[in-house]
């Protein structure tokens, strides 16, 4: 998976029920995707971004060389974006020391920066999180054709026996070039269950900040476990049972 910005509980979900994690950077950012930005609630009603400012690029440019803007001081403004939840919301000191120490690295990478988040909060959830960064690992696999080769080939040169993606990611992979190399694709869904966040409406698929800041570790492990493991291939699902 591509390294995101403080995602939401589903990116959770497959780090918390796969063996091991892989931070795929080697192909080309994305503008206004996940990697620098994600959302949380807004002061009264809605949703807001809260982001990481990065320096011009070419449009080619690969994940990993993507840089921090850092002549800004936009961590500060990211903790200042959280100060409404200080009201409402239960967890604000735990959770506002979590984000600290998650952008608390000396970087100008964007995937150490968002390595960094994601090893500091899958230790606040006490999830293991046994992750190497893909352009570090000089990992030999077969040329790549398409899109959806890369994860079938490095699932190959790592020897493992299953690939799990979320379920928007159904089109790229080839379900037959997968079973010619015995490996299973499975696709995992997150329910995106709805929690208090003290306000009259729910806004789903935010930030894992705002699932932190309503909900205690056990409470937010069991929004993380709240999955199906979908068969597209099939048209069948079931709940994963763990």
């Amino acid at each position: 998976m591509q390294p995101y910005f403080f995602p939401y509980v589903g990116y959770y979900s497959l780090i918390k029920h796969t063996d091991e994690w892989i931070i795929f950077d080697v192909v080309q950012f994305i503008r206004h995707g996940w990697i620098e930005r994600n959302r949380i609630l807004k002061p009264g009603e809605g949703w807001q971004y809260i982001s990481v400012p990065l320096q011009k690029h070419s449009r080619d440019t690969p994940i990993k060389d993507i840089i921090i803007k850092n002549d800004v001081d936009w961590r500060d403004k990211i903790l200042r974006q959280l100060d409404h939840y200080k009201k409402r919301a239960p967890y604000f000191n735990q959770v506002t020391d979590l984000v600290k120490a998650g952008l608390n690295i000396n970087t100008d990478s964007i995937v150490n920066l968002n390595a960094n988040i994601l090893k500091v909060t899958c230790n606040y959830l006490e999830i293991p999180f046994d992750y190497k960064i893909f352009s570090q690992m000089e990992l030999e696999i077969e040329p790549v054709s398409h899109p959806g080769e890369w994860a079938l080939h490095i699932t190959k040169a790592l020897n493992f026996d299953t690939y799990i993606n979320p379920p928007g990611g159904v089109n790229i992979f080839s379900d037959q070039q997968f079973k010619a190399a015995n490996i299973k694709l499975s696709f995992l869904k997150n329910a995106v269950t709805p929690y208090n966040q003290k306000r009259p409406s729910f806004e789903g698929g935010l930030s894992i900040i705002d699932v932190l800041m309503f909900n205690d570790i056990s409470s937010a492990n069991q929004l993380i476990d709240d999955i199906k493991f979908i068969d597209p291939y099939s048209n069948k699902s079931h709940n994963n049972c763990l």
